[in-house]
C-alpha cells in the first residue's frame, strides 16, 4: 500500500527538525535533500517558517528560530554556537574580558554560550539565563536592531518591572542611543562592579540573529578602553556575520 502523501504540517515539521538537529547551519539544498522535498517546495515552506519565527535565515543558511530557541537552547548550541565559538574565544583572548553570545526570544535575550577567563571567575556568567532589555547590554543591542513595531514585548516587560520608558534615563532613550551608535553599553547600573558593551549581528536589516557582549570589571571600562573594545567588538561581529552568511554558490537565486 503506498504511503499517504505528506501534509503541509508534516513538511513544515520535517524542515524545523532538520534545521534543529543540523551540526552546522544548513542550506536550502541540504534541507530539501534531507527531508525529501523539491527545492521550490522546501523554499516556500521555509518562507512561512521564517515568518512565524520557527527558522532564522542568515544569507543562504538556516538556523533554529526564536520559537525553537524558546523551547530548547540545545538547538542553538548545535548550530549557531558551533560557528560562533571561535569568534567568542578570539575576542576574549584579545580583550582579556568575558564574552557571551545571546539570541533574541519573545521578550528577552538568552545567553547560549560564554567564554570567561579565569581572572573574571567572580563575575556570574549567566549561561542559559533569559535577560531583560532594561538590565543588560545584550538584549538592548538586539532590541535596538529590531524594527520599532517588534519592540513592544520587550518594552512591556521593562514597564511591568517598573523601569521608565521615557525621559533621558528611560529605555526608549537607551534604545535610540544604541540604534544610532550600533553599541549597547551597560555601565554599573545593575551590578556595580560589572560593565558590558554589546553589538548585534544583523545579516538582514531588522532581523538580528544574535549579539556578542564583552563583560568585565567596571573599573576597566574607562572611556579610552571602551573605544578599543568597541573596535574589537565590531570586527568580531562582522566576522561572525561573514561566517553566517558566506556562500559557496548562489543557490537561492536559482529558486
Amino acid at each position: 500500500m503506498p504511503a499517504a502523501p505528506r501534509s503541509a504540517v508534516d513538511k513544515a515539521l520535517d524542515l524545523v527538525e532538520a534545521v534543529a538537529r543540523a551540526p552546522h547551519p544548513p542550506r536550502l539544498t541540504d534541507l530539501a535533500e534531507e527531508v525529501g522535498l523539491h527545492r521550490a517546495t522546501a523554499y516556500r515552506v521555509l518562507l512561512d517558517l521564517v515568518r512565524r519565527g520557527w527558522v532564522l535565515r542568515a544569507g543562504d543558511r538556516y538556523l533554529p528560530g526564536t520559537a525553537v530557541l524558546g523551547m530548547s537552547s540545545a538547538a542553538a548550541r548545535n548550530s549557531l554556537t558551533a560557528i560562533a565559538r571561535p569568534v567568542l574565544a578570539a575576542l576574549s583572548e584579545e580583550t582579556g574580558m568575558m564574552v557571551n553570545l545571546q539570541v533574541p526570544e519573545a521578550d528577552r535575550a538568552r545567553v547560549i554560550d560564554v567564554v570567561r577567563p579565569e581572572r573574571l571567575a567572580m563575575i556570574t556568567h549567566l549561561m542559559g539565563e533569559a535577560l531583560p532589555v532594561h538590565r543588560f547590554a545584550g538584549p538592548l543591542a538586539l532590541v535596538a536592531a529590531l524594527p520599532p513595531e517588534a519592540r513592544d514585548p520587550y518594552l512591556r516587560l521593562a514597564e511591568a518591572a517598573g523601569h521608565p520608558l521615557s525621559g533621558p534615563e528611560g529605555l526608549l532613550a537607551d534604545i535610540e542611543r544604541t540604534e544610532r551608535s550600533g553599541f549597547a553599553v551597560e555601565h554599573g547600573r545593575n551590578e556595580q562592579p560589572v560593565a558590558s558593551v554589546s553589538r548585534a549581528v544583523v545579516p538582514t536589516p531588522g532581523a538580528p540573529v544574535c549579539a556578542l557582549t564583552v563583560v568585565g570589571l567596571d573599573t576597566e571600562f574607562d572611556e579610552s578602553r571602551v573605544a578599543g573594545l568597541r573596535h574589537r567588538l565590531r570586527a568580531s561581529a562582522d566576522e561572525l556575520q561573514r561566517l553566517l552568511t558566506r556562500t559557496t554558490d548562489a543557490e537561492e537565486g536559482a529558486v
